[in-house]
């Protein structure tokens, strides 16, 4: 295996690192991501849609058969699986094993946005949902939803569901969005959006207060918080550049971008392990990181 990366951020990419049981293929790769135990939750776009691994690759188990329909965020916090299903319009929470915690929204029911398709910049924000693309919990102890293929907002919800607030409009100022795909966190409570086709991650106080962006970046498909407090990012291709695993700081410092097949989603692992999820070439490629 050749090393890519630079300075302390180097690594080794292992293409196609799992393996399904019985000769079965993935489906489309949605998304990555990893529990306390460092096994790893692969959230494909067929069933069953969330497929665990141990990270040496072996395959533990999967689950989800109609539960999720359209897979599309997925993200672990505190050990339970925060999932979307993007054209179902629903938000779903799960213990590690796939029994059901939490639904928000009606499935199959869509917030009037006038929007109908690509590029997926909605005429008006409404509220939840239409196409939303991810769902995580805060420390705060809030749910908070970006709602973004057919929406343009970001929603805040109590933890047993309720409807705090929304916010976000279509555009590309400050606080507004084309295309929030992806949310994280830091230690002080600040939420990361990832606003793909604006190709720039906005930040927000977790009441919604905008304060500031990173820009210099292919669309972010994804950002994920590794537990060394860096963030992990899915770019997309852009003027003639390959897809992109990128790593920052958390002031937003590039510590190191790597070129890959096209990502869609993140994740990492205790020892800085990078799974990225594809979409196109349909499997997760290991990026090991060897210093």
């Amino acid at each position: 295996m050749t090393a890519i990366g630079s300075g302390d951020y180097m690594y080794e990419v292992i293409h196609d690192f799992f393996r399904l049981p019985n000769g079965e293929r993935f489906g489309m790769v949605s998304r990555v991501a990893t529990d306390s135990q460092d096994r790893v939750y692969v959230f494909q776009r067929r069933d069953p849609p969330v497929v665990v691994f141990d990270r040496d690759g072996t395959y533990l188990g999967a689950w989800g058969t109609g539960d999720v329909s359209d897979p599309h965020g997925l993200k672990i916090i505190d050990d339970i699986v925060y999932t979307t299903d993007r054209s179902g319009s629903v938000a779903k929470s799960f213990t590690l094993d796939g029994k059901p915690l939490l639904t928000l929204g009606t499935f199959g029911v869509h917030a009037d946005t006038g929007c109908t398709g690509s590029p997926w910049l909605a005429e008006r924000a409404a509220g939840p949902f239409n196409h939303p693309t991810e769902m995580i919990a805060h420390p705060n102890g809030d749910i908070y939803v970006t709602d973004g293929y057919r929406n343009a907002r970001v929603h805040r919800f109590t933890r047993d569901g309720t409807l705090v607030t929304s916010w976000g409009t279509p555009g590309k100022g400050p606080g507004q969005f084309h295309l929030p795909h992806s949310i994280a966190f830091d230690s002080d409570g600040t939420l990361y959006v990832a606003d793909r086709a604006n190709r720039r991650i906005q930040q927000f106080t977790p009441d919604g207060d905008y304060l500031g962006e990173w820009i210099g970046m292919g669309g972010p498909n994804d950002i994920t918080r590794g537990r060394d407090g860096n963030f992990y990012i899915a770019e997309q291709e852009v003027d003639g550049k390959p897809a992109q695993v990128c790593v920052r700081d958390p002031k937003g410092h590039v510590l190191v971008r790597m070129d890959s097949r096209h990502d869609h989603g993140v994740g990492v692992d205790s020892r800085g392990d990078i799974y990225a999820g594809l979409t196109v070439d349909r499997g997760v490629d290991k990026f090991v990181r060897i210093r």
